[in-house]
């Protein structure tokens, strides 16, 4: 009766210790995910033992920007430049979205991912472009590229099923946040070209492009053309009684 005591004991042990599949997976992730960051780490106090991060031209801190970059203005230029003057001497790394993942997750581009990058490239804070970069960052890709920091505005970014796409880099520590420029965005540029969208087809077609060209019908031409002839008439009128 001991034996099958001692038998019973043992095995409702082993029954509680057991993990399930899905824990096992959830605690390998973990433990990988642990490994990377104290890999990461250690590079860091390997560098730092020579010169500390970011503060010699031997050491510069890898700083990866990411974004789609579309129509590039002032506000691109403005995070890229902060995302240059964290440290000294910064080595700037921009992530350019490729084409086909961010019509599928973000919707029509104007510019194509050679042109964006191609911009990108040409600003004087950029050193290195990534295109196309992944849509949500990983450890893994900081490793993989030797990404010190991922600087980006410290909203939740929610997109592809997630909350915040931004989330694992803040928890590991690698986030730096940048402040968005006020009143400019692609969403705003393209937003004045619709309010004005008359103003802006007979603008093309006084510079000789055909209707064909600008997607519009023959009729709707004609209407903007009269309605642009009769404003400028007016408008001369309007003068010439003033």
């Amino acid at each position: 009766m001991a034996k099958s005591a001692k038998k019973t004991k043992k095995t409702k042990t082993s029954k509680k210790t057991a993990p399930t599949p899905k824990t096992g997976k959830r605690h390998a992730k973990a433990a990988a995910k642990e490994e990377e960051e104290k890999k990461w780490w250690f590079k860091q106090m390997k560098r730092n033992n020579k010169h500390k991060l970011g503060y010699h031209p031997d050491n510069p801190a890898r700083i990866y920007c990411d974004g789609v970059f579309d129509m590039f203005h002032i506000g691109h230029t403005g995070v890229l430049r902060q995302g240059k003057a964290m440290f000294p001497y910064v080595h700037l790394i921009a992530g350019v979205s490729g084409d086909e993942e961010t019509i599928r997750l973000k919707g029509k581009l104007v510019m194509d991912e050679e042109e964006r990058a191609k911009s990108v490239m040409s600003c004087r804070y950029v050193d290195e472009v990534i295109m196309p970069c992944p849509w949500i960052l990983t450890l893994e890709f900081l490793e993989e590229n030797d990404i010190d920091f991922v600087a980006h505005d410290d909203l939740p970014y929610g997109s592809a099923g997630e909350d915040d796409i931004y989330a694992e880099m803040k928890k590991a520590g690698r986030f730096k946040a940048t402040q968005r420029t006020a009143g400019i965005s692609t969403s705003d540029l393209i937003m004045r070209i619709i309010r004005d969208y008359d103003d802006y087809v007979w603008r093309s077609m006084e510079r000789g492009y055909s209707h064909k060209e600008l997607n519009i019908s023959r009729m709707k031409a004609t209407s903007i053309k009269i309605d642009k002839t009769v404003d400028k008439m007016k408008s001369k009128v309007k003068r010439q009684l003033s």
